[in-house]
């Protein structure tokens, strides 16, 4: 468990300490943007990995804090979908907020697609993963690993915004009032309109395609069905 502690710790800092503080702007004055972004992708991917092995050796002496309930399992599959849903449709939808991306600020359609819902699809995707999976998994390294994730994915879009805002002086603030972080909230209060026909097609495909794969892998790979009866 101490493994697996010392990894979600190390991957929560250097998203905190170095991606989301001033210390990202020292480090690229320094090396440069290119180094930075290969030398954290490389961080990012080690302290995964770590959290990943570190979990696996930890569930069997794990402590039960709480045995979850049946009924969250009908839910779970649906908002399961919509979690990956906003992270495959996110990782392929070009972004200001992703890395390298703040050229298309200045493009009038910089505010299309699933960024009409959300400037931050995937993280909202993650945290939707995080949160539905602390509530169905009450052990101990369920709760180090999901937390976690949870923090990152919430801890994210403020950080990634204030980075953006600082970058891209006037830019920022235009894509910003017609987009949200919050999902929906921009389309709510009539900053911006749905148009899901922006999405595509073949992302809504590769998304149902993903979410059948891991509800065909769940139990090979977790050793439990994700589905409501154990299907």
């Amino acid at each position: 468990m101490k493994s697996l502690a010392c990894a979600c710790l190390f991957f929560l800092a250097i998203h905190v300490v170095i991606s989301g503080s001033g210390v990202r702007g020292v480090l690229v004055r320094r090396l440069g943007e290119p180094v930075c972004l290969a030398g954290f992708s490389l961080l990012s991917i080690g302290g995964l990995a770590w959290i990943i092995v570190a979990y696996a050796g930890a569930r069997a002496a794990a402590n039960v804090w709480w045995a979850a309930p049946a009924w969250p399992r009908w839910p779970a599959s649906p908002l399961m979908l919509v979690a990956i849903g906003f992270v495959v449709i996110g990782l392929t939808t070009p972004s200001p907020t992703a890395a390298g991306g703040g050229a298309r600020l200045s493009r009038p359609d910089a505010a299309r697609g699933i960024l009409r819902i959300s400037r931050h699809p995937f993280l909202w995707g993650v945290a939707l993963w995080a949160a539905t999976h602390l509530l169905l998994n009450g052990d101990s390294a369920s709760l180090w690993l999901f937390a976690t994730m949870l923090a990152v994915a919430l801890l994210g879009p403020p950080l990634i915004d204030a980075k953006r805002r600082r970058a891209f002086g006037a830019d920022w603030p235009r894509f910003a009032a017609r987009t949200s972080s919050l999902p929906f909230a921009a389309v709510l209060r009539g900053r911006n309109a749905l148009r899901l026909e922006e999405i595509g097609a073949w992302r809504l495909l590769l998304s149902l395609a993903a979410f059948a794969f891991v509800v065909a892998g769940h139990r090979w790979l977790f050793g439990v069905s994700p589905l409501p009866l154990g299907w």
